[in-house]
């Protein structure tokens, strides 16, 4: 059997830490699924769409990476239907393992077969965070070290199409 993994999140945009991430799962699990989550409680700046075309062309060249949406659901269920073993949550402080730890007693509860794994990244990718590099794109920071190439165009694109329509 397939040791499957899946390692959601919003992923707005998808960025070095979060390759990171995937890499180090890759290591542990065969098949790991990039599942984006469609979260109505967080203003994003790519759409689904956008982000889903994002992170396929940084996976493209990967063995064993797959990228879907979650448009609704819970996580958990997702994770059964999928034949999923494991959830594979990115930890950079203290502050994120809190929540993660709420949420994946609360996955293990609605689906026992899952584990939940933690995974840290790279500690130059430890203060990087979507929101972050947003804003300091936003501002007009360099953010190239901290996404791939195709994600900071994508970026840049999207921040002159921002600019535009207030123009």
């Amino acid at each position: 059997m397939t040791q499957k993994a899946i390692y959601p999140g919003t992923f707005d945009p998808f960025t070095n830490g979060h390759l990171d991430v995937l890499e180090r799962a890759l290591n542990i699990f065969e098949e790991v699924v990039v599942v984006i989550a469609e979260n109505s409680q967080k203003n994003t700046l790519f759409s689904v769409d956008e982000r889903e075309g994002m992170i396929r062309e940084v996976v493209r060249d990967f063995q064993g990476v797959g990228v879907e949406v979650l448009h609704d659901g819970l996580l958990a269920d997702y994770a059964r239907q999928q034949g999923a073993r494991a959830i594979v949550r990115g930890v950079r402080q203290v502050k994120d393992f809190e929540y993660e730890f709420q949420m994946s007693l609360l996955n293990r509860h609605l689906y026992p077969e899952v584990t939940t794994v933690f995974l840290m990244p790279n500690v130059k990718y430890t203060y990087v965070a979507s929101s972050i590099i947003r804003e300091v794109a936003m501002l007009g920071g360099d953010v190239s070290k901290f996404v791939h190439p195709s994600v900071l165009e994508m970026l840049h694109r999207k921040l002159d199409e921002s600019q535009q329509k207030k123009k």
